[in-house]
């Protein structure tokens, strides 16, 4: 299971319109460069904390915990015995 490759896409493709247009559109005075700084700098840290929880997704650390009688009620339903090998 892997990720999809649409949605990388579709958000890289959106947070690179935040940082690159948001820094051609700046109006022009003695701060445009610091705008265009915090504009790029803010649209790249968004972009990487997106793509860190979306790729955590992929293979979490914590699974659920369940009980034993959950698991024999899963293993019923899904009509796989559970072995004791």
């Amino acid at each position: 299971m892997g990720a999809a490759v649409l949605p990388v896409l579709f958000f890289t493709g959106l947070w690179a319109a935040v940082g690159i247009g948001g820094s051609i559109i700046t109006p022009r005075g003695p701060q445009q460069k610091l705008t265009q700084c915090i504009l790029m700098l803010t649209a790249g840290c968004c972009w990487l904390f997106w793509l860190c929880c979306y790729m955590a997704q992929m293979n979490p650390l914590i699974g659920p915990r369940l009980s034993k009688k959950v698991i024999q009620l899963m293993a019923q339903s899904w009509n796989m015995p559970i072995t004791d090998g």
